[in-house]
């Protein structure tokens, strides 16, 4: 490598970063949310209350994440539509992804009773958890709506690199619910409705914080002038059916990986309460080093969409690279991070010493799934900035297979440890087939 390539390399890198920290700083605030309701409810009540908050958050996982292709599918699009430097496109996506949020919102509340029976039908919990999973969940689907409309406009945030708006809005999110949560939990002793009420209400004010930012950025003073100007773009035929073919494929996807979760998480209740605790525990490390990753994953999806819109291969591959590299350096931090210092942070998450005991002596399961879990996330980012949405379900249905059949396996033997193993296997398993997919892509681009 020539003096001047380190040279443009190192500044890359630094871009990448500069890109990437209000991302991770956003994404980190969320698991903090997790965070601060396990130590709210791990203080003030009982292993029931944190097994029914685990529960409670892994339906809406189902309901909410169910739906994520309105961020990831909004995100590739607008991504290449700003690489091709086509406005109106940009525009009338955004229209597009909120109108389709706002709807999917309205009829989970119409749906409310039978999704939260159903759901709450398949827990295998203990009846106490079951009744506490029920008040969590009737009180927080309100929200449904603003939930999904905001993905749609971090979606659009992502896709254009404004990073910055979407550090406000997400940290504004995240504050607020921990505020609103603490407040009624601790202040006014409502436990797990408690958790609920304050999260519903800060989705829908953060709504509005979004929906203000995003189309002032974009420099759209009249949203409803706008919208009449770009009605015809917007309803165009063909392009409704390559956004509603891309959602189809991620939203399997999403499923698909929320199983995942969800088998890995019913299995640790079927060990009792305790292991159930302990997991949850556990999950809340994963899920705060996953929103690290994540942020290099959305830098990952910004870039590759533009420059794949852009149909500029080199520039792809070079930003790939340089990603992916600091992705790695990340995961292997955080792994070692999470393996030496859980003991300092297991007890700050819960008062139970059967959960602390649990928790701390499967900490160097989850520290492993950290560390290899970056090839994914970036392969996942990638794939979804070039919207190349098949590939990223059939991967995610393939190790979904290989999790459920290892697990049954390991978990005869192993228990709960085995059930570690074979997580850490299904993301393995993941990016191995993204990975074998990927040439694809460059295949593409070469033509």
């Amino acid at each position: 490598m020539t003096s001047v390539e380190k040279i443009t390399s190192h500044k890359n890198y630094r871009r990448i970063i500069k890109l990437a920290i209000p991302i991770i700083l956003a994404n980190a605030s969320a698991p903090l949310l997790g965070l601060a309701d396990t130590a709210a409810i791990g203080q003030t009540g009982t292993a029931a209350d944190l097994g029914a908050i685990a529960l409670a958050s892994l339906i809406f996982s189902f309901v909410y994440w169910g739906f994520g292709f309105l961020r990831m599918g909004t995100t590739g699009f607008i991504a290449q539509a700003s690489g091709a430097k086509d406005t109106e496109e940009m525009h009338a996506l955004l229209y597009r992804s909120i109108f389709l949020g706002a709807g999917i919102g309205i009829v989970l509340i119409l749906l409310q009773r039978f999704i939260g029976e159903t759901s709450i039908s398949l827990l295998s919990a203990s009846d106490e958890i079951k009744s506490l999973v029920r008040n969590y969940f009737y009180i927080r689907i309100w929200g449904a709506p603003a939930t999904l409309i905001t993905y749609s406009l971090l979606g659009a945030f992502i896709g254009l690199g404004w990073t910055r708006q979407l550090l406000v809005v997400q940290v504004f999110l995240n504050v607020l619910n921990i505020l609103l949560n603490v407040t009624f939990v601790v202040g006014f002793d409502m436990g797990v409705e408690g958790i609920a009420l304050g999260t519903a209400l800060a989705e829908w004010i953060s709504l509005f914080l979004a929906s203000y930012l995003l189309f002032k950025k974009l420099g759209i003073k009249s949203p409803y002038d706008r919208f009449l100007a770009l009605k015809s773009h917007i309803l165009n035929k063909e392009k409704l059916i390559a956004l509603f073919k891309v959602n189809s494929d991620i939203m399997i996807r999403t499923l698909a990986l929320i199983s995942g979760f969800a088998y890995f998480a019913n299995q640790g209740a079927k060990f009792g309460d305790t292991i159930l605790a302990a997991n949850h525990v556990l999950l809340q490390f994963v899920s705060l080093s996953a929103f690290f990753l994540d942020g290099f994953a959305h830098v990952a999806e910004m870039l590759s969409g533009r420059a794949f819109g852009a149909k500029d291969r080199s520039l792809f591959i070079r930003e790939v690279k340089h990603a992916s590299i600091l992705a790695g350096g990340t995961a292997f931090i955080l792994a070692v991070g999470i393996y030496f210092l859980s003991g300092v942070f297991i007890p700050l998450l819960t008062n139970d010493p059967q959960v602390q005991t649990i928790a701390s002596s499967h900490s160097v399961y989850a520290a492993l799934y950290i560390l290899v879990s970056f090839v994914a996330f970036q392969l996942d980012g990638i794939f979804i900035g070039v919207t190349k949405s098949k590939e990223m379900r059939n991967a995610t249905l393939i190790a979904l297979v290989l999790f459920i059949a290892s697990a049954y396996l390991l978990i005869q033997d192993y228990g709960n440890a085995g059930l570690w193993v074979a997580f850490i296997f299904y993301v393995v398993v993941r990016g191995i087939a993204l990975g074998a997919y990927y040439p694809r892509i460059l295949r593409q681009m070469a033509v």
